[in-house]
């Protein structure tokens, strides 16, 4: 590596090769609005059809012909609980291929600045709460999703791997509970909140007078707005350059008792809401200790109520094609 490569964090060049693996996906699509919302001119993504990350060679090829000077890695299998415990192997083998064929492949053409996103699921099952980065490894994972959660910790290991042994200024993001614009609304696959809009909604237009909640109600989480996460992003690419992966959110929690009044609210549903407490609530808390990145001078700005009736207006004008 020349000696005369200055690689210190800071403004990134606006006209330079930045890609985004993953730019279809909920986070990768926000990140792509906002980079070129910033100016970017010379964006580059891949279908999954189009490039293959687990295949290597296809990875390095790609590589080799773009030379990206800026990478975010936001591809990745995901899904939810269910899918996670019933296909372990699946989401450990290819989450990990696609990190390792990515990571590499960036390394070996000299990619300057990347960035890895992880997820707050690599936290132990336990942690103290709010969750501070140095939680990490000190304890048993989440049993359901441990897997992926394991993908995605060797993810991060690689990242400070490739920063003491090349000196480059990689990050890892660790975001919490992201929702918006893209988000999965399938009644089998989505999380918690597009569950509830999809559920509030349908009861409006169909005028029922009841909508029956899983749990008490009472667990506590957290959410951000993808484009709070992608404005983040960039954030820290052009700021921070540490060790660390960087925890990523609001700081700030709701039980899920008033996301579901919130989202009443946003959907116009005016009937009555109960709960059925023989369903489980899951984990009482899930909040992230976001100092170290209000330190690196970044906090959200999307209020959730704002950004809830944000994700319905998104999800209404685009129904028909959700609905299957």
């Amino acid at each position: 590596m020349s000696s005369s490569v200055d690689y210190s964090v800071g403004p990134l060049d606006r006209t330079a090769p930045f890609y985004v693996a993953g730019h279809r996906g909920l986070v990768g699509s926000a990140i792509w609005r906002n980079l070129e919302n910033e100016g970017f001119q010379n964006l580059i993504g891949q279908t999954s059809s189009e490039l293959d990350l687990k295949n290597r060679d296809a990875v390095f090829s790609f590589f080799a012909r773009m030379k990206p000077r800026y990478v975010v890695l936001a591809a990745a299998k995901v899904g939810g609980i269910l899918a996670n415990n019933t296909y372990p192997v699946d989401f450990l083998t290819e989450n990990l291929q696609i990190q390792v064929n990515v990571l590499d492949a960036a390394r070996e053409h000299g990619v300057e600045r990347l960035l890895f996103l992880g997820s707050s699921c690599i936290y132990p099952k336990y942690a103290e709460q709010p969750i501070r980065e140095d939680s990490l490894l000190t304890g048993h994972l989440e049993p359901t999703n441990d897997a992926y959660a394991i993908a995605k910790i060797a993810g991060i290991m690689q990242v400070q791997a490739v920063r003491r042994q090349y000196g480059l200024p990689w990050i890892s993001a660790m975001p919490t509970n992201l929702y918006g614009p893209g988000d999965n609304f399938s009644p089998k696959g989505s999380h918690v909140l597009p569950a509830l809009i999809r559920r509030y909604d349908e009861a409006v237009q169909a005028g029922a007078r009841s909508v029956e909640n899983w749990g008490t109600g009472t667990p506590r989480r957290e959410f951000l707005h993808v484009d709070d996460m992608a404005a983040a992003c960039l954030h820290l690419l052009e700021n921070y350059d540490g060790p660390s992966q960087v925890n990523v959110g609001t700081g700030s929690d709701v039980t899920i008792k008033e996301l579901a009044t919130l989202v009443a609210d946003a959907v116009g549903y005016q009937g009555d809401m109960t709960w059925d407490t023989s369903k489980p609530d899951g984990t009482p808390q899930k909040l992230l200790d976001v100092s170290l990145l209000a330190k690196a001078g970044w906090t959200a700005s999307i209020p959730l109520s704002e950004g809830i009736r944000q994700t319905v207006a998104w999800y209404r004008a685009n129904s028909q094609h959700l609905r299957g």
